[in-house]
């Protein structure tokens, strides 16, 4: 009997032991979950946006570490960098051609009301905010201009784009940084109408060139031939102020000899003149 009543006793304590040790182990986990629940790290590069029992809390929280109230604050990150949003928008110009605009948006939330974004748009703002403010934007822009001023002004149009995206975007907390135009398309008939005329007008241009340069050449042979008269025109009444010159072409005949020629190394002719006493 007593060496049923020993191991009665150690299988108790052995019972005892592994119920204490379950209690610990359930009480550090307890504990753990609790402690986890009562923190929370913002990355880099984000905000915390606050729950409270599943209503948006009036703070955000910046990046780093946080004390909050574990399980009834929840806390949701959204980002504040520098995004990319991109999208197609069709609409219809001032000749009521059908035009295709890729509009690149650069743009990022402003810190301080990430809450209110999630408040009112939730983590798909892009889509429920950025996405139809681009298309209403590029529209009324596109109707003020005609399909080549489309093309030949694009700088002016991606400026009306821009201001229009500001005007929408920057007030509800999302930051407008730069638009792009990447791409503009038409109906493939006004493609091919467009190429015929461009090529038409270089043709043209070319043309133009051409006969440019041939009238330049004229102009350029006129004035070589006008250079070569005023000098001849010139040497002749020069020739004319020398009467000793003009009498001894008169009276004299070449005998084959070559005119004496004097000086150094500046050759001088000497011209024999005609004898006047005689």
């Amino acid at each position: 009997m007593v060496r049923y009543g020993i191991e009665d006793d150690e299988g108790k304590a052995a019972y005892d032991f592994l119920k204490n040790a379950i209690i610990v182990i359930t009480i550090v986990v307890v504990a753990c979950i609790t402690l986890a629940s009562t923190t929370v790290i913002v990355d880099a590069g984000y905000r915390g946006v606050v729950l409270y029992m599943g209503a948006v809390e009036d703070k955000v929280l910046d990046e780093g570490f946080h004390f909050i109230t574990p399980f009834v604050e929840h806390v949701v990150e959204m980002e504040v960098r520098t995004q990319k949003y991109e999208a197609i928008a069709t609409s219809a110009s001032k000749d009521l051609q059908d035009a295709h605009t890729t509009v690149a948006l650069n743009f990022h939330l402003l810190p301080g009301s990430v809450n209110k974004i999630y408040q009112e748009m939730g983590l798909n703002y892009a889509d429920r905010i950025i996405a139809p403010a681009i298309q209403e934007v590029v529209k009324a822009s596109t109707a003020n201009f005609n399909a080549e001023q489309l093309i030949t002004e694009r700088t002016i149009i991606k400026g009306q784009i821009e201001k229009g995206l500001l005007d929408r975007l920057n007030e509800r907390g999302i930051i407008v940084e730069a638009v792009s135009i990447t791409d503009f398309k038409f109906s493939e008939q006004f493609s091919v109408a467009i190429e015929q005329k461009v090529t038409a007008q270089q043709l043209a241009l070319k043309a133009e060139n051409d006969l440019r340069r041939i009238e330049i050449e004229a102009q350029q042979k006129v004035a070589t031939a006008r250079g070569e008269a005023e000098a001849i025109r010139v040497i002749n009444i020069e020739l004319e102020k020398s009467p000793n010159y003009i009498q001894w072409q008169a009276v004299q005949r070449w005998n084959g000899i070559l005119p004496l020629v004097t000086g150094g190394a500046m050759p001088l002719v000497n011209i024999p003149l005609a004898d006047t006493t005689k």
